[in-house]
């Protein structure tokens, strides 16, 4: 059920605003300005919009099979420390994004969407925070 609720929501942002990412970002350096200046040599929004294009479809698939979602989302924490992103932003963004396709889909966004991502997001930030899960549970051991 949950999983079918975050899809609801993703394609009710998608009808109504064709490209989310101005609005991710802009609410994302309003909440955390230190946070633009990363983005320097993006001058086109190309690496912004391939970003959260990622974002997307990791959530789909987390919500879905799982098939990549978890590994990718350590892989990238770790990845995103050599540009001297903490950790924490990631739980922000995945937040960020939720907040942002409330605020799209504005009256259509339910209590049930809103507890599905409230319980996505606890679930992504496990992720986030155990950048070496595999290595600490002994996974492909």
């Amino acid at each position: 059920m949950s999983a079918n609720l975050i899809e609801q929501s993703l394609e009710l942002a998608a009808e109504r605003c064709e490209d989310l990412t101005p609005l991710v970002y802009a609410r994302l350096f309003a909440d955390h300005p230190e946070m633009e200046a990363l983005f320097w040599s993006d001058k086109n929004w190309a690496v912004r919009g391939e970003m959260l294009a990622q974002v997307f479809s990791a959530i789909l698939d987390f919500v879905g099979d799982r098939l990549y979602a978890s590994t990718l989302i350590q892989t990238e924490v770790i990845n995103h420390a050599g540009y001297d992103v903490p950790p924490n932003i990631f739980a922000i963004f995945f937040a960020t994004v939720a907040a942002t396709l409330k605020q799209v889909i504005g009256a259509d966004w339910t209590p049930q969407m809103d507890q599905a991502w409230t319980r996505l997001l606890a679930d992504l930030d496990y992720y986030v925070t155990h950048p070496n899960q595999a290595e600490t549970q002994g996974v492909g051991a």
